[in-house]
């Protein structure tokens, strides 16, 4: 494609684009394609231009009509997802970018009531379109980023014309309160990474502090979270820069200090994001003589008895990670350190010893190349990994897989920092110190030293330190695992996953499709032994003791099959309104997932702790493809109303089933 001069002639490239889009309304079928990508090249060239965006607004009914939309996503608007549409305008070609621009003019010709869709509502057009430009509000900025600005074809200047001619259409405060609920949202979850989560509160806070955007002074949600960053203590209200905070310390007498804890340990817990400000206190509360800080550092934390009570027990512990994890490169760490004492892990005696060991651990010096790699050498490798540690022992369920395909093993990381801390300590110090993990299966060793890369082909570097030196480890002992099981009649899986994750995960096991033929037998005999297994109506009212692993049919919001994927049961309970939901932990980054049918994973206001997901039981088990069970435990099968079963069947069997044999 060729994209015109400085000179060409504005006129000339409309015809072209309207000759194109004649052209694919009376195409054969075997020629639509290519007609098809002239007229999105055209329309690439004009958005391009200045007024292009305009000009093609005023043919969004002519190219709707020709059917450019027809036979892809597109031409079903209601199932489109923001996230993936920004990836289309700010990562695809010339054909991709042109393609996503024509359909978010449709969609704001449709939310503006200029052009009527009979897939999509107006409000829902509105809706999508004030996500998707909360996530590029980086756009905003008058300087073009270097990914945009190396884009060929002028792609980045003509998504960012795009842009402004939206947002002249739909004004600043949408874009903010949606940005503001999406941080919130993902905040619910208490990640512990939230390196993009920080930059969407420096989006919020430029728009919030723009005098030329009135609308948005009024916005206290957005407010709480640019605070919680920027000025989370009356000390640091203006933000001052952390070296005027650390001298106004120094002259700070000790109400002001109780004062600046205070607000510190509200920001953060109100939104489990801690400030460097934050780091900059405590370093100067440790750093005060004889111990005159002490008292208000459980203040700061924002401890409760149980809390304060497990940093008196490991006092000097607690204070030698402060004085080596906690710098203003690793201030989330507070927020780890604090959720840790409050879920009493250090009254387990390995982990204190095991947490000293971390605290002198002296890593490999591949270990230490990528860390740096990944955190930079701001600060030592090991402080960012010790960071790491102390994020996810406080936070088991906000470890996320990045993008890779690693769900196993994060399985593993979060099921042992919730239920077996010391052992992934071990691990750590394995991982870190000797390049090597060891484990057994089936009485056989292994080690992970001279494996094939697993799953992931390459080391993960959009993920946490612990992560990021341990999960390639894991990766290839569990492929590993699944060689040496060699030629058998069941999932894999089956075997691996005691031995992988732990004495707790059950032995019983069931799968709803035949792993060498693909064929669904009886799927309703495995949905009501689920029922037994799980559902306190009919298993005894017997609990979820520790958490399972178990597989899901993942499906997209059209409910189409999209692959197996790796999740654990943590709990199943009546939610506040007296529904029966499973709440499970799913290793992905974000666990609100629309699965399509009405079918939509929650993380919030349904009962759910945060980090789980949550599904009404019969929901959860329309997507269910294996899970583990004591066998020596029975339920009662037969009272599982026959109408539910079905009820579950024809869910799944109307989405991803749809991809396998059934008998």
């Amino acid at each position: 494609m060729t994209m015109p001069n400085e000179n060409a002639d504005f006129s000339t490239l409309t015809d072209a684009f309207e000759g194109a889009i004649a052209q694919l309304s009376e195409a054969a079928e075997d020629t639509r394609k290519a007609i098809k990508n002239e007229a999105l090249e055209h329309a690439a060239a004009i958005l391009a231009c200045e007024g292009g965006a305009q000009a093609l607004y005023e043919r969004v009914a002519l190219y709707e009509k020709a059917g450019i939309f027809a036979k892809s996503d597109w031409g079903r608007p209601a199932i489109l997802q923001p996230a993936l549409a920004v990836r289309s305008l700010r990562e695809g070609d010339a054909v991709l970018t042109a393609m996503e621009a024509l359909s978010e003019l449709r969609l704001l010709a449709v939310a503006r009531g200029d052009f009527r869709h009979p897939g999509i509502t107006a409000e829902r057009a509105r809706n999508f379109l004030t996500q998707v430009m909360a996530l590029n509000l980086d756009l905003l900025s008058g300087t073009l980023s270097e990914a945009d600005r190396e884009r060929p074809d002028q792609l980045g200047e003509a998504v960012r014309a795009l842009y402004h001619y939206q947002l002249e259409h739909m004004g600043y405060e949408s874009i903010l309160d949606s940005l503001v609920a999406e941080v919130w949202r993902i905040l619910a979850q208490r990640p512990i990474q939230v390196d993009d989560v920080r930059q969407m509160v420096i989006q919020i806070a430029t728009c919030l502090y723009d005098p030329d955007i009135e609308s948005t002074t009024g916005n206290d949600d957005a407010r709480r979270l640019v605070e919680s960053l920027f000025a989370p203590s009356p000390g640091c209200a203006e933000d001052p820069g952390v070296t005027v905070y650390a001298e106004r310390l120094q002259a700070m007498d000790e109400g002001a200090l109780e004062s600046e804890a205070l607000g510190f340990a509200s920001a953060m817990h109100d939104t489990g994001l801690a400030s460097v400000y934050n780091a900059v206190f405590l370093r100067h509360l440790r750093s005060l003589p004889d111990g005159a800080g002490d008292t208000l550092i459980p203040i700061a934390l924002g401890l409760s008895p149980t809390g304060q009570d497990a940093l008196l027990c490991y006092r000097q512990l607690v204070y030698t990670l402060i004085d080596e994890t906690v710098f203003v490169e690793t201030a989330q760490a507070i927020y780890g350190l604090a959720m840790l004492l409050e879920r009493g892990v250090l009254f387990s005696t390995p982990v204190a010893a095991g947490l000293w060991r971390q605290i002198g651990l002296k890593l490999s010096p591949a270990t230490e190349d990528n860390i740096r790699l990944v955190c930079g050498d701001a600060q030592p490798p090991r402080v960012f990994l010790l960071a790491g540690v102390l994020k996810l022992l406080g936070q088991p369920l906000g470890v996320g897989q990045g993008n890779n395909p690693t769900c196993q093993s994060v399985i593993g990381l979060s099921m042992w920092a919730d239920n077996d801390p010391d052992y992934l300590l071990q691990l750590v110090t394995w991982a870190a110190r000797d390049d090597e993990v060891l484990t057994r299966f089936e009485g056989q060793h292994i080690s992970s030293k001279g494996l094939e890369a697993g799953l992931a082909k390459e080391a993960p570097l959009d993920v946490d330190p612990v992560s990021l030196v341990l999960v390639p480890h894991l990766d290839r002992l569990y492929i590993e695992m699944g060689r040496l099981c060699g030629e058998r009649d069941n999932d894999l899986h089956r075997w691996i996953n005691p031995e992988f994750y732990g004495w707790w995960v059950g032995q019983g096991f069931a799968v709803v499709a035949d792993p060498k033929t693909g064929e669904i037998n009886d799927h309703a005999g495995f949905v009501r032994h689920f029922y037994a297994c799980y559902h306190p109506y009919y298993n005894g009212n017997v609990p979820v003791i520790h958490s399972q692993p178990a597989g899901i049919a993942v499906t997209d919001s059209a409910a189409r099959y999209v692959g197996r994927h790796a999740i654990a049961i943590l709990r199943v309970a009546l939610d506040p309104d007296g529904e029966m939901r499973v709440y499970f932990f799913n290793p992905n980054n974000d666990s609100g997932q629309d699965w399509g049918q009405g079918i939509i994973t929650t993380t919030e206001k349904h009962g759910e702790l945060p980090g789980e997901a949550s599904l009404p039981f019969a929901e959860f088990a329309s997507r269910l493809f294996v899970f583990h069970y004591d066998p020596l435990e029975h339920g009662n099968a037969d009272a599982v109303p026959d109408e539910e079963i079905a009820r579950v069947v024809e869910l799944a069997y109307e989405s991803w089933g749809k991809e396998f044999d059934t008998d």
